[in-house]
């Protein structure tokens, strides 16, 4: 990869994993040759050196290929002088002419506290508004408001710890095997040792996580509220209502219960509202009432709905009733997407919130901040959260947006919304690590940022456990840090308090200011359970040198910082009256419901190999191998009913927006719903943004986006033919009616359909794949009957590039001719499997990726149960390594084992 190495990284430097909220620490080494290697970090406490598939992939995505490595204007390469000064200067004169709230930030969970924290001072104490949000919004925020409402302050109580201590763990809205898989291991391990323990998971669909549950409730979308609030009435007629911690430690529960026992007292009716059996139903119920070492762990089924920081309220108030949080293995658990959704959160990163867990409504937080600032001015009122902070850019109100470390473009609802407003705003500004993405296409000014692997400061996962993200590969080109360019443009605005050399100096100010007049009795202090305080001071070999920690942090009396495991042990809460509160959650459905028009609910989400919008896991070949193109999943008897099959084409379309998938049955959808995942884009796929699609409600109290239920119709798209290509350089492919880009280890694969006939299939595709050269060593094949076309390329006795073409979707294996672009030279018989189209020996084509971590293929596995008589994922594990690493693929290997077995005993 011809990656600098900084002397420090010569034995290996230890950081933290970019992707999810579970955090895992990462050692990163440099070779000679600039190549990265990446390994668990064997002492990090949240993963104890496991890294999932993803995070194993690290070191595949660090490369400069699409790396935005200049500032530009208007697409042309200028200075950062240059470009600061347009930056500085064109807030400045919106300012002037229009006021403060003209202006605004979109942020990121992928930016680390110290780019968040001085985006927020910036932002709130400088110019003095509060239009400061971050697509944390799309995934957290009602976790944030039902623990705001609920402890009086966003505290996670648990730690990972607790997991391996509970009896019974709740998953609700969560996948976790795919979305948090470091921490689903933990889970499935102390299962293992303690097989007692019961897994019960919360999911309209039937995922890999349910595979490995005790038992699965697939309740209908949205009807989440109805299951907790049906729980609570149950806990409390059967006895498990704990009276001494309710009396003394909470407030509101006969207003909870009011509003609970309107539609939910009758279990019967409950389990007909959420479409799960009843004796299912008062099992759950049964459980969850005589175990008392319960977690309810949440995510974004949950999270992300119009009703969100209700479901969330829903399920803290069965913990309160039963007094079960606060102590070992118990307790609600927020578990957040973004690796630094906490961090974040800390700074108050929010459009609603102020820094160190201070109130934006509460004038004398207001004016602690501001005085500790020394600022200017500070935000007076919440700002406009993501979906109204576009909807303002269109309507003109906001003329210049900064979005930082983002792709709103794809990632929010009702994308073409979006569009027009940027389309439309006067001055738009991208900072990003990324040239070319579907947001930075409309961007005046773009900041070149450093990534992960360059970049140094920390992270706050989902246990409140901060983390350091240190920096071992060189700055490539002339980017900066995030933290830095935000500086840089506020002292142009001529702002002072932007004085910061270093990003240990950042988190010296942020750690100082959780300090600052928190607890006492004073007249102005303001008590906040977020102290970091035993962490202020340090210097940067004291940063460099950071450890692992959750806060609060403390000072112990040697001086050294002590971290908390857990919250609420003495059962006081950050309300004043240092009780938790119940909150009233009256059931209500979606905003939006299925129709004639539109008769099945979308329902969006994440794939086990993929990231976001895939700017960083669309670089590694093997990432991509397991889900290579976007696809939609629905019930096969809705497949049938609206005339859609497996493995061919369908266009699905909702009030805001459209896009075009290959169907499948996976048989995990319920009948009425679909579901599409969210992470391809304008550049890897002709339309695929699923975000286009989904509705723009939000929770009327969070702000959140309502991602798991958008009405919608599904149709056939019918294409005239087939075909993929396998080249070893890019390819125009926008000129296709339909393409997904996929990346291979030597090559790039792009699967496409067309709906014109091809009169002439050679010309045709020599003009694709732009071969003009009349000599060129071409190898082809042609059965005009059948529609079947295939083409090989072939420079100094190496495959460059292949297509091949059908009339219909049935099409040769992919994994066997990815193989042969790694030969160095092809032998006849390769050249006769080409023109063949399949393999000429049998046994090369290993079939679909199952394990990426080892990158085993289906017919692999398969092969391996027949020839050794296997049946168990253990023994498959001993056979082939598949499923020994981060386990994600464990109910896969499961699927095949039964078809497998069944396949032998016919």
């Amino acid at each position: 990869m011809n990656l600098s190495l900084p002397s420090s990284a010569k034995s290996g430097t230890l950081t933290t994993c970019p992707y999810c909220g579970v955090g895992c620490g990462v050692r990163a080494t440099l070779d000679a040759d600039g190549n990265v290697a990446v390994a668990g970090d064997e002492s990090h406490p949240a993963n104890a050196g496991k890294l999932c598939v993803k995070g194993a992939a690290l070191g595949e995505t660090v490369d400069l290929e699409g790396r935005l490595l200049y500032p530009q204007i208007h697409g042309k390469r200028v200075g950062w002088d240059q470009a600061l000064d347009a930056v500085a200067g064109g807030l400045r004169g919106i300012i002037e002419r229009h006021g403060p709230d003209a202006v605004a930030l979109y942020v990121s969970g992928q930016l680390l506290t110290e780019d968040y924290y001085v985006a927020n001072k910036l932002m709130k104490g400088y110019i003095g508004s509060a239009n400061i949000d971050t697509n944390s919004r799309l995934c957290m925020s009602s976790a944030v408001a039902g623990h705001k409402r609920a402890f009086g302050a966003d505290l996670v109580p648990l730690c990972y710890d607790d997991l391996e201590k509970a009896d019974m763990i709740v998953l609700a809205g969560s996948n976790t095997a795919w979305c948090h898989p470091i921490l689903f291991q933990r889970i499935m391990q102390a299962k293992l040792d303690r097989p007692a323990m019961k897994l019960v998971v919360v999911d309209p669909r039937r995922t890999a996580t349910c595979e490995q549950a005790d038992m699965h409730l697939p309740v209908r979308s949205g009807t989440d509220v109805w299951l907790f609030n049906g729980l609570l009435c149950y806990l409390e007629r059967n006895g498990a209502a704990d009276r001494e911690f309710i009396a003394g430690h909470t407030n509101g529960l006969e207003a909870a219960l009011a509003a609970a026992e309107i539609d939910c007292t009758d279990p019967a009716a409950v389990a007909q509202v959420c479409g799960i059996p009843l004796q299912d139903l008062l099992d759950f119920y049964q459980q969850f009432s005589v175990t008392a070492k319960v977690i309810t762990a949440f995510s974004q089924g949950v999270n992300q709905s119009s009703a969100g920081t209700d479901k969330v309220n829903s399920i803290i108030n069965c913990h309160l009733l039963t007094g079960r949080i606060g102590g070992a293995g118990m307790g609600p658990f927020s578990i957040t997407g973004q690796p630094n959704a906490m961090g974040g959160r800390e700074v108050g990163g929010l459009a609603n919130m102020l820094a160190a867990h201070m109130d934006l409504e509460q004038p004398a937080h207001r004016a602690a901040v501001q005085t500790f600032w020394d600022s200017p001015r500070i935000a007076e009122r919440p700002g406009l959260k993501a979906v109204d902070l576009f909807q303002a850019i269109e309507a003109g109100r906001v003329k210049a947006v900064w979005i930082v470390s983002t792709n709103p473009m794809v990632s929010l609802p009702d994308a073409g919304q979006v569009q027009r407003a940027l389309e439309k705003c006067e001055l738009v500004i991208c900072q990003d690590i990324v040239e070319r993405t579907d947001t930075n296409a409309f961007a005046h000014i773009l900041l070149p940022a450093q990534g992960w692997g360059e970049k140094d400061g920390t992270v706050t996962n989902s246990e409140r456990r901060i983390s350091r993200q240190r920096s071992f590969l060189a700055p490539p080109g002339e980017t900066r840090p995030d933290w830095q360019i935000l500086c840089q443009v506020a002292q142009r605005m001529g702002y002072t308090g932007f004085g910061f050399n270093a990003a240990h100096e950042v988190f010296d100010e942020h750690a100082r200011l959780s300090a600052y007049r928190n607890g006492g009795s004073g007249e102005d202090a303001i008590p906040r359970v977020f102290n970091l305080d035993g962490l202020a001071g340090m210097d940067r070999a004291q940063f460099d040198g950071l450890q692992p920690i959750q806060w609060p942090v403390s000072r112990k009396p040697s001086g050294a910082a002590a971290g908390t495991q857990r919250l609420f042990a003495d059962h006081r809460y950050a309300h004043a009256d240092g009780k938790a509160r119940f909150i009233a959650t009256p059931p209500r459905a979606p905003m939006h419901a299925a129709d004639d028009g539109y008769p099945l609910i979308l329902n969006t989400g994440r794939m086990r190999d993929q990231w976001h919008t895939m700017t960083r896991t669309g670089k590694s070949a093997r990432l991509a191998e397991h889900t290579p193109e976007p696809f939609i999943d629905l019930h096969g008897q809705d497949a049938l009913l609206y005339g859609v099959q497996a493995g061919q084409l369908a266009r699905i379309a909702t009030r805001w927006g459209a896009m075009v998938a290959r169907v499948q049955t996976s048989g995990g959808i319920a009948r009425g719903s679909l579901f599409v995942p969210i992470h391809w884009n304008g550049q890897t796929a002709s339309d695929a943004r699923v975000g286009g699609l989904v509705n723009p409600v939000v929770d009327p109290v969070s702000g959140e986006p309502e991602f798991k239920h958008t009405p919608v119709r599904i149709e056939p798209f019918h294409v005239a033919w087939h075909g993929f290509i396998l080249s070893r350089d890019a390819i125009a492919a926008d000129q296709l009616t339909y393409w997904t880009r996929i990346r291979g280890k030597q090559f790039v694969r792009y699967e496409f359909s067309g709906r014109e006939a091809i009169d002439d299939h050679r010309a045709w595709a020599r003009a694709l794949l732009d071969i003009a050269d009349p000599d060129a060593d071409w190898l082809e094949y042609e059965d005009k009957s059948a529609g079947v076309y295939r083409a090989v390329h072939v420079v100094d006795q190496r495959i460059d590039k292949c297509i091949f073409l059908s009339s219909t979707a049935a099409l040769p294996p992919r994994a066997w001719l990815a193989g042969l672009f790694e030969k160095p030279r092809l032998d006849d018989l390769d050249r006769t499997g080409l023109l063949l189209g399949q393999p000429a020996e049998p046994g090369i084509d290993t079939g679909r990726t199952i394990c990426s971590c080892y990158g085993i293929g289906s017919n692999t596995i398969c092969d391996a149960i027949r020839a050794g008589n296997l049946d168990s994922v253990t023994q498959v594990t001993a056979c082939l390594k598949a499923g020994g690493n981060c386990g994600s693929c464990v109910p896969e290997i499961k699927k095949l084992l039964t078809e497998t077995r069944l396949e032998i005993q016919a």
